[in-house]
């Protein structure tokens, strides 16, 4: 036998053993799930569970150590937690699942023929993104603002906004996440266009003519390694790129450009100098169905929800605990800061799943119970091409 081969067997009569005392130890706590469902007994006690692991972690001696000490037990404990939940049904005095309760309660059917707003001019990549979701003849509404778009949901002039969440570029659009913690609006779609951006300008005008290139500062970005060519060029912010064709178009100026999609560049009557000029061929841009009222659609399998933390050690690793025990494949987290309230944030998470799933539920509890405030967004079918 080699000096490996002795080694493994060694690991091996070590895991037999944990095995027979990791079984004892969920029957014990099976006992226990049983003594707090006679009690009605919440399921999760972070205090104890704290002196748990604190415990625990003095028993090892080196810091790295105690790290991987306090990681298997919350492993063990998550494990016991929904062990437990088979046995204990917790109630809506949970307030994130009471909340949970409420968006089901009030959920409804997909609106036929609805009404679409999105953030931009007509040619706009929102407009796209509405037209691949609902349907090219989709009833369609262009607003300046983002928080124009959510007033119009709120003040029930549409029955969906479809907005840009993020770029595989450029990443995360702020000010969509911001505004969600601020309405108690659904997420119940999603779609993706892919981004491809040209130069266009009025019929006649060339390259040489051009002194100022306008679009939206995302637009802009995506196209810095084009536009490093052309230094002379004065890069001129607008609110959305189909709107810088728009204005290119009713200026009439010879000397302006706009950074746009082909789409738009047909639809205000410009010609195409260049593109695709993005630097990144595989650009696309994800964007969220959102509605004032909660939709369970057939085929969902993606659940977005947005969280904050209690002041305690450990707490985001406690939730992130909770995806790898119960076996779902969490594909995103984002943060963002909380207003007037310096180095809090809100949490963004997105993960695989059907919240009407069994077990689920179970779900809905530890994720509330461990945020200081948990909000489902939705749970909807995630794009596939």
């Amino acid at each position: 036998m080699s000096e490996l081969e002795e080694y493994r067997r060694q690991i091996d009569a070590i895991d037999e053993e944990l095995v027979r005392l990791f079984l004892r130890r969920m029957a014990v706590t099976g006992q226990v799930g049983e003594y707090k469902r006679a009690r009605d007994i919440p399921v999760l006690d972070s205090q104890r569970e704290r002196q748990v692991i604190a415990a625990k972690t003095a028993l090892a001696d080196t810091p790295a150590a105690k790290a991987d000490v306090a990681s298997l037990y919350e492993s063990i404990m998550a494990i016991s937690r929904r062990q437990q939940r088979t046995l204990v049904r917790e109630g809506a005095e949970d307030p994130g699942y009471a909340r949970w309760l409420e968006m089901k309660a009030r959920r409804r059917e997909p609106v036929e023929h609805p009404r679409v707003v999105y953030q931009g001019e007509p040619g706009a990549y929102s407009e796209e993104a509405a037209a691949g979701f609902f349907g090219e003849e989709v009833r369609t509404r262009g607003l300046p603002w983002f928080n124009d778009v959510f007033q119009a949901l709120a003040n029930g002039e549409a029955d969906y906004a479809m907005l840009p969440i993020e770029n595989s570029s450029t990443g995360s659009i702020r000010q969509v996440y911001d505004l969600l913690t601020q309405y108690d609006f659904s997420l119940v779609g999603e779609w993706q266009v892919r981004v491809e951006h040209c130069l266009a300008a009025l019929p006649g005008v060339t390259m040489e003519d051009i002194s100022t290139v306008h679009s939206h500062e995302q637009g802009l970005q995506q196209c810095d390694r084009f536009l490093e060519g052309h230094r002379d060029w004065v890069q001129v912010p607008a609110l959305d790129t189909a709107g810088s064709a728009k204005w290119v178009r009713e200026t009439g100026d010879p000397a302006a450009a706009a950074i746009c999609s082909r789409r738009a560049a047909r639809l205000y009557g410009l010609n195409v100098l260049a593109g695709p000029i993005n630097h990144n061929t595989a650009n696309f841009t994800r964007f969220v169905v959102v509605s004032p009222v909660p939709e369970l659609r057939e085929g969902r399998d993606k659940i977005s929800a947005v969280f904050t933390l209690p002041h305690q050690s450990g707490s985001l690793h406690e939730i992130l605990t909770v995806f790898a025990v119960h076996g779902l494949n969490l594909q995103k987290i984002e943060s963002r800061p909380i207003p007037d309230r310096g180095w809090e944030y809100f949490f963004f998470l997105e993960c695989t799943g059907d919240l009407t799933a069994p077990g689920m539920d179970g779900v809905i509890h530890e994720l509330s119970q461990l945020s200081a405030d948990f909000r489902i967004l939705g749970n909807f079918k995630g794009y596939s091409e």
